[in-house]
């Protein structure tokens, strides 16, 4: 679409404000909006001015003007507005020099996709997400200096078989049965179906919704796999979508990765492939009928995954799924098939542009501008080094021997050891300048200072369980 068209729509649809949406640093969606008459072309080339020091991670207050610079191939309608509203993604620029500004997610992904270009590798890189998530009938949650709580709940939950609802019904999904028992034991079916039916209308390509593992309302809506950019910008307005639509009902949707104690936390496994015109450089006569390049590329996620995980694992409570015995993949393997391995190559169709990698570690609470970039640029550097991903691990790794499972490398423990496994192994990130040292700095600068010491400098409410009575 071009800024033509999206003025013409304008028009047509009779749309009375445009919202402009950027991604801030760590990865939420931001936004203003102006009446529909102060769009016009110009606007496509010059941008709109705002304060940029007010942005997590950005600017400095004495450096603070920056431009949005609205990309019409984004424009749509918005589902959720009363009066008619025409939202777009923008790109971040520097006001003086008119740069593109380094910190800008969405800057990072179109470089690193220019780089794969360079290198001559290939031309397209495609990602699919597998994005899982909870919807909860609440969430409350409080902290100050002499208290902290949290609460959960939801219909479906376990620990509701014995409340008075006047009347139970019954129909509690048991911790680890939720994947993926019909109506009425599902009993969010109608509310999946209305997020996959908006983003259906929003122009976003659903190959399918269900319930998860998960007792309590997990859930996922998978997407067909599209060039890293977009796939990028189809997640925010899938998140946007998925909370607004549950808000509709007066529900509340959650990405964190483990909201719940006992009970499988919520990933977002990642499929990746490399193009070049239209063949897929992923297929071959090789393990599992990959190509060399395809296992060369492995390599190189299997080697980076500590220091991709801070990226792809941004937050404290990502380390909470990252455990062994819930599906999640702890230890840096791959294999065919087998789902407690960090990297499984799917075998469902022989067809040659259905082979990709499938990387299990990341979760839906990264930014997924940076996150698919990390991995990018990584199956890059296994391919230019031709890194050996070494055998496949075709066991369960969960019911290895303690001595055979000790050789098998780990993901970091915490965001502290992932952001430390960032701050030794970021060289293959700064190529084609696609992350840029202050990226890196800044980086790990924002997550420890405003989570990881956060969180250590606070008494954690299970603590007084423990030692309350010492």
């Amino acid at each position: 679409m071009t800024p033509k068209e999206v003025l013409a729509m304008c028009r047509e649809k009779d749309v009375k404000s445009i919202d402009l949406r950027f991604m801030d640093f760590p990865g939420l969606w931001q936004h203003f909006t102006i009446p529909v008459g102060k769009l016009d072309e110009d606007v496509f080339e010059d941008g709109l001015g705002f304060d940029g020091s007010s942005i997590r991670g950005w600017q400095a207050i004495n450096e603070s003007d920056m431009l949005v610079v609205p990309q019409p191939e984004t424009a749509s309608l918005d589902p959720f507005t009363e009066l008619p509203t025409l939202s777009m993604i923008c790109n971040i620029q520097d006001p003086i020099t008119r740069e593109d500004y380094s910190r800008d997610p969405r800057n990072v992904a179109r470089k690193s996709i220019n780089y794969l270009k360079s290198t001559g590798i290939g031309d397209t890189c495609l990602i699919g997400p597998e994005a899982e998530f909870f919807i909860f009938d609440e969430i409350r949650y409080d902290h100050s200096n002499n208290q902290c709580f949290y609460v959960v709940d939801s219909v479906e939950g376990q620990w509701n078989r014995g409340r008075d609802e006047k009347p139970n019904l019954g129909y509690k999904l048991r911790f680890k049965e939720g994947y993926f028992p019909v109506p009425p034991a599902d009993q969010l079916m109608d509310i999946r179906n209305e997020m996959m039916q908006t983003m259906i209308d929003c122009g976003l390509e659903v190959e399918a919704q269900h319930h998860e593992v998960a007792t309590a309302g997990q859930s996922e809506i998978d997407l067909r796999f599209n060039d890293l950019v977009k796939m990028a910008d189809q997640m925010m307005m899938y998140k946007y979508i998925v909370k607004n639509v549950a808000r509709r009902h007066n529900k509340v949707v959650t990405f964190m990765p483990k909201p719940l104690y006992g009970d499988n936390g919520s990933g977002m496994h990642t499929h990746i492939s490399i193009w070049k015109g239209c063949e897929p450089l992923f297929a071959g006569g090789g393990y599992a009928g990959l190509s060399e390049m395809a296992l060369y590329g492995i390599g190189g996620l299997l080697k980076h995954a500590p220091a991709i995980c801070a990226f792809a694992n941004p937050t404290t409570n990502s380390y909470k799924r990252l455990v062994p015995g819930y599906e999640a993949p702890v230890n840096l393997a791959y294999s065919q098939r087998n789902r407690s391995a960090s990297v499984r190559i799917p075998m469902y169709s022989p067809n040659p542009k259905a082979k990709r990698l499938e990387y299990r570690c990341p979760d839906p609470s990264c930014n997924p501008y940076l996150a698919f970039s990390a991995i990018l640029m990584a199956v890059i550097d296994g391919i230019q080094n031709k890194i050996d991903p070494g055998e496949p691990l075709d066991k369960d790794i969960y019911d290895l021997g303690p001595e055979e499972l000790a050789s098998v490398p780990k993901t970091p423990a915490s965001l502290e050891d992932a952001l430390a496994a960032l701050r030794a192994d970021h060289d293959f990130l700064l190529r084609g300048d696609v992350f840029t040292p202050d990226v890196i700095d800044t980086w790990i600068w924002y997550k420890s200072e405003n989570e990881v010491d956060a969180l250590r400098l606070r008494p954690h409410p299970f603590e007084f369980c423990m030692y309350a009575d010492v």
